[in-house]
């Protein structure tokens, strides 16, 4: 089984195809957030403090951390979010930069082991994100597309995730370190978009023995009531071999959804994780349910 292992300072994560299915929290991230971009610029870190901890509280094992805002000192302020973060949370972190000087800086100063977001096919973003990747002994999302841009074609897209792993081993990143983004097309534009995904997925699984990560609302762009299409369509993800996915942990049923599709495919033993999920809390002035003196439950033993 493969298994591709993140940490942070304290924490091991694994994702593997027989492991829990792992969400990346992806609100750390500026993109169409004017207020945000503002605070980020200005070295104004509240929001990156509150978006981490409710999105760990809501279930993400990992972050996804971009602090892109045009015209500001991106890796300065990458270096300073992920200290900050780390500092709050031991959930391991995904760098995610298209600026190199920026994962860099991130990678610098990460305590643990990164997962890096991102390298494409490109010749010229291989050659400098691959031997970056090796220098930290990273690991690093490869996304499934090349200078010709983005193929519907789901074949094509597994021969463009097949030459980023064999040119990542020419730098000794072994595939365990790799994970391929095979890229989600909107099922509104591309109407097998689903089912492509899910054939590209067990080639990737079964051929290249690669883990995988997709922006799982990629699928629902363009269309009304985005989020049930999200929610089913995570669960449907999990069963075709998903390992992982960057979402929104907020977005109710989410969470709830992705925990149902380990259940039923296989990744959460005996259920336990549902169970701790979803057990009723014991009622309150019952003592959790405990035994005390006089074999009664809760309250005192009549004299």
């Amino acid at each position: 089984m493969t298994r591709t292992i993140i940490t942070s300072a304290k924490n091991e994560l694994v994702i593997g195809f027989d492991q829990p299915f792992v969400m990346i929290g992806e609100r750390i991230n500026p993109t169409g957030r004017e207020s945000f971009s503002k605070e980020l610029k200005e070295g104004d870190y509240w929001r990156v403090e509150s978006e981490a901890l409710k999105q760990v509280e809501a279930g993400a094992q990992m972050l996804d951390v971009n602090v892109g805002v045009p015209l500001a000192d991106e890796p300065a302020i990458m270096a300073e979010v992920i200290t900050l973060i780390q500092s709050i949370t031991d959930v391991p972190l995904c760098i995610d930069s298209s600026i190199i000087e920026a994962l860099e800086s991130g990678l610098s100063v990460y305590k643990g082991r990164a997962l890096v977001n991102s390298t494409t096919a490109e010749e010229e973003v291989m050659e400098r994100v691959l031997p970056l990747v090796k220098k930290y002994d990273a690991c690093v999302v490869a996304i499934s597309n090349d200078d010709t841009g983005i193929s519907e074609d789901p074949d094509v897209r597994f021969e463009v995730a097949k030459r980023i792993v064999n040119r990542a081993s020419d730098y000794g990143i072994k595939p365990e370190d790799i994970v391929v983004d095979p890229l989600v097309m909107p099922i509104g534009a591309v109407n097998t978009a689903g089912k492509d995904v899910f054939r590209l997925l067990a080639r990737l699984r079964n051929e290249l023995k690669v883990n995988t990560i997709c922006g799982a609302s990629n699928v629902s762009f363009g269309l009304p009531n985005r989020h049930a299409i999200n929610n089913a369509f995570l669960p449907m993800l999990v069963g075709a071999g998903m390992t992982s996915a960057i979402v929104n942990p907020l977005h109710e049923g989410l969470v709830q959804a992705v925990r149902a599709g380990d259940v039923l495919a296989g990744n959460d033993p005996n259920c336990k994780n549902w169970i701790r999920a979803n057990r009723a809390p014991a009622p309150e002035g019952e003592n959790g349910g405990r035994r005390t003196r006089g074999g009664r439950r809760g309250g005192r033993s009549k004299a």
